[in-house]
């Protein structure tokens, strides 16, 4: 399904409707090509899905999103709702929202190209999610301001950042979550975060890797607050990216 330049807006509610694998999965296929999108999805109930890839749950591709100018506002509302596929743009603004339990999201932002210039905001609520986020390949990025709210437990997110010129800035409120983060390959990377709740496990991983040209020093910034009770907390920081 091609969609191109402008408004799109999906609102899905749990009722039989265009595109769903089963009685309670809605599903969204997109393939979007072009640039100046504005683009608006709702999805709302239990299991729904926004494409590229899965399998035997069903939708098996799409979700291929390319394209400069893109402002992107994603909510999911629900329990077992999964977000997968490619994603390659610039100059991006991007709201997602995820409310409810056991929830996927798993994105490859980059990886075949420049994903430049983006502003990316993510609220998450909920218990036994699972995030799984590459952005960027090989410095294939740059100037990424990246704010991630995380309030449950149980959770458990792994997110490289392969870019030059990253500000992160991460908020978790929630016992038993596991945290995995590693920003590589930048000439300025800020990695802020703030931690309440019991029983964390927190990999953090910061490596300048090689100055891009005319660039004369790189460095990285880790601002770490934790408020917390038996928590495993490890932090690498590297001037190289070996």
């Amino acid at each position: 399904m091609k969609m191109s330049n402008r408004y799109i807006a999906f609102l899905l509610l749990l009722c039989p409707v265009v595109l769903f694998a089963g009685t309670n999965d809605n599903e969204i296929k997109l393939d979007q090509a072009g640039d100046s999108l504005n683009l608006t999805i709702d999805q709302i109930g239990y299991g729904n899905k926004l494409c590229g890839t899965i399998s035997s749950g069903a939708c098996a591709t799409d979700w291929t999103l390319t394209g400069n100018s893109v402002t992107m506002d994603i909510d999911m509302i629900g329990n077992l709702n999964q977000i997968f596929g490619p994603t390659l743009f610039d100059s991006t603004d991007v709201d997602l929202s995820l409310t409810g339990n056991s929830n996927i999201w798993d994105w490859n932002v980059g990886y075949g190209g420049s994903a430049d210039s983006s502003v990316v905001d993510v609220a998450i609520s909920g218990n036994s999610n699972t995030f799984d986020i590459d952005w960027g390949y090989a410095a294939s990025s740059e100037r990424l301001n990246f704010d991630l709210d995380i309030t449950g437990g149980s959770n458990v997110w792994d997110i490289n950042i392969d870019a030059d010129d990253v500000t992160w800035d991460v908020d978790v409120i929630g016992s038993s979550n596991n945290f995995a983060t590693t920003q590589a390959d930048g000439a300025y990377q800020s990695l802020t975060l703030e931690w309440i709740g019991s029983n964390g496990d927190i990999d953090i991983l910061q490596t300048s890797g090689t100055c891009g040209s005319g660039i004369s020093g790189c460095y990285g910034v880790i601002n770490a607050d934790f408020d917390s009770e038996n928590a495993v907390v490890n932090i690498k920081q590297k001037d190289t990216g070996d």
